[in-house]
């Protein structure tokens, strides 16, 4: 029996409610399960707690699982987004530190030092593959089996399965780079190998079982609570997934659409021959209009101005679709919206480019965001998405290196290894710290209202990669700022087809 597939031990589970097949999952899965909920709680009870919970929701949905289905990416999918749920209610009575996964107080083995970094954002790493990406990391590096094993179990020729892990190697490297976690991804997938899964303690798998077979019945409030809550998670990322699955085919659709009505009707703009928005151009010699083209002059740079506030005006010419839903929804934080796969390219030059204005006197954006959705088919909503973010507090008061300001001509410089402003916000600091360095939420939790001088300096690069932690030290010594990592609910942009 503990050798058959997990196909096979499902099946029999399924059709014959067979107890020995179901227990047998649970103790060649239960490591898997409990490791992802360990680093994710660093408490042994709520780990077990989430462990009980998704092998009771592996009972109650194993008749809808297909076949195709790879229980073991399953399972860790699974695992993540009950633990996160917990986490969820967690932050709520507290806020933890990030680093505090680090502190746990039950024994663990020594790890190394890129462990050390990795721990705490592998499972956010994981969130951003695929779900076979996903599928091949967990059953070569969680589960150590061979490449021609994995080929075997995704229905890949090895060498097919090779690149697929490669690949997905590669987007855990470029996400662990911007957290200021360097390392090759070569040596990412040897850690995740030696140190993501840890035996589970011995009497949870009966626990597990017997609570999983009845499915919850005699199961504490606590967990049914994360049930309910990870299946509700659940079933709203299947939805979303099915939505973003069908954008590509609309949005192919209506640019090859679109271009032939803008080469036929749109030919001649003057404004799309703009070589600069310098002046004497001004947006009052703009026509009032709200339009979006393909560009005219794709390979010219991206050149684009706007005006402040609500009721601002915009114009665009060579840009990428991103900053035009920036505009369209005044909403300049790039790395709190969330685009569907058909947005993500390789790189910024093998985006499409398109030119856009949006001038009327009032109005400018929302009238942008109709064009957005009658000419790409796109749309828009705001929601509060629980998120890894950093919060930038006062750490020591009165820094002299914070210089009330006393001009009204305000300035800020972002240059390698400085930042400095004349009469700036706290604010703005924050801002610029999420756009130009760790692209990740960074919200200002100083309390200082205050306009400010300051400049800070700090290494740029160590090793050849870029020094996050000497930046956050340069905050720390010479602002008295610091950034606590957290998890919580942020307002995020979500881009997806229009209804």
């Amino acid at each position: 029996m503990t050798d058959a597939p997990d196909a096979r031990l499902l099946e029999q589970f399924t059709r014959n409610g067979s107890e020995e097949a179901f227990a047998a999952l649970v103790q060649r899965h239960i490591g898997l399960v409990h490791s992802v909920a360990l680093r994710h709680t660093a408490s042994s009870q709520h780990a077990e707690d989430i462990t009980q919970a998704v092998f009771i929701i592996l009972a109650r949905k194993a008749k809808a699982l297909g076949r195709r289905t790879v229980l073991p990416g399953w399972l860790y999918h699974t695992a993540r987004l009950t633990a996160a749920n917990w986490q969820r209610a967690e932050t709520r009575r507290v806020r933890r530190e990030q680093e505090a996964f680090m502190q746990s107080t039950f024994e663990e083995p020594a790890t190394d030092a890129l462990w050390q970094k990795m721990r705490p954002q592998l499972d956010s790493a994981m969130a951003v593959l695929s779900a076979g990406e996903r599928d091949a990391l967990v059953l070569r590096y969680f589960q150590n089996q061979s490449m021609a094993e994995v080929g075997q179990l995704l229905g890949l020729a090895e060498n097919t399965a090779q690149k697929r892990i490669g690949r997905a190697l590669e987007k855990l490297r470029k996400f662990l780079f911007k957290r200021g976690v360097k390392s090759t991804a070569a040596a990412i997938g040897e850690t995740i190998s030696v140190n993501s899964v840890q035996v589970a303690p011995a009497v949870l798998a009966k626990s597990v079982t017997a609570a999983a077979l009845a499915k919850g019945a005699a199961a504490s409030t606590s967990t049914l609570t994360l049930i309910k809550g990870a299946l509700k998670i659940m079933a709203w990322t299947k939805a979303k997934t099915v939505v973003i699955a069908g954008l590509s085919v609309v949005l192919a659709a209506t640019t090859a659409t679109f271009t032939v009505k803008e080469i036929h009707e749109r030919e001649s703009y003057s404004w799309r021959t703009l070589s600069s928005f310098r002046p004497p151009w001004s947006f009052a010699k703009m026509p009032q209009e709200v339009e979006i083209f393909p560009a005219k002059f794709p390979k010219r740079g991206s050149r684009y101005a706007g005006e402040a506030g609500n009721d601002g005006r915009f114009i665009g010419l060579s840009v990428p679709v991103q900053i035009i839903i920036e505009h369209a929804f005044h909403f300049q934080h790039p790395d709190r919206i969330i685009y569907p796969s058909s947005l993500h390219y390789a790189n910024y030059d093998s985006a499409p480019k398109y030119d856009f204005i949006a001038t009327l006197p009032h109005g400018s954006g929302e009238a942008l965001q109709q064009e957005l959705r009658k000419s790409l088919g796109l749309a828009g909503r705001f929601e509060m998405i629980e998120t890894n973010a950093l919060l930038l507090k006062v750490k020591y008061p009165n820094a002299a290196g914070l210089v009330p300001s006393t001009s009204k001509l305000g300035s800020m410089n972002v240059n390698n290894g400085e930042i400095s402003a004349v009469d700036g916000s706290i604010d703005n600091l924050a801002q610029s710290l999420e756009d130009n360095y760790f692209e990740i939420p960074i919200l200002g939790q100083t309390g200082l209202t205050k306009r400010y001088n300051y400049k800070i300096s700090w290494d740029d690069l160590q090793g050849g990669f870029p020094n996050l932690n000497g930046l956050k030290q340069a905050l720390l010594d010479q602002l008295g700022l610091e950034l606590v990592p957290t998890n919580m609910p942020i307002q995020m942009l979500v881009v997806e087809k229009a209804k």
